[in-house]
């Protein structure tokens, strides 16, 4: 693909070269032509043309992100079952509360 993008972009150059150097052309038409002529039609013609490639890419990139998404979400379930047991980190139970709390009771 890139041989045919930089044998089209020397034609159009020795054809803006071509127009700049003739007796009746001008500068401004030889950038006009390398413009028209070269890079709007070779860059229409690499992104059509790239566009599987991007495809490709975007596909790889979203397979990782949901393999570390999995992996992520593994070692997650992983460490939840595992602190799921009763004391399994190894805490002491907690207390009752300290006398600050008064009692709940019936009014009189």
């Amino acid at each position: 693909m890139y041989l045919i993008v930089i044998a089209w972009t020397y034609v159009t150059l020795m054809m803006a070269v071509a127009e700049a150097t003739s007796p009746n052309g001008t500068v401004l038409g030889a950038v006009i032509t390398f413009a028209l002529y070269g890079m709007l039609p070779m860059g229409i013609l690499v992104y059509i043309l790239g566009t599987p490639s991007r495809k490709r890419a975007i596909k790889a990139r979203e397979a990782a992100e949901q393999a570390a998404y999995d992996a992520e979400q593994a070692a997650a379930a992983a460490t939840a079952t595992a602190s799921a047991a009763p004391d399994a980190g190894g805490e002491a139970p907690a207390s009752a509360e300290g006398s600050t709390v008064a009692a709940v009771r019936k009014e009189p």
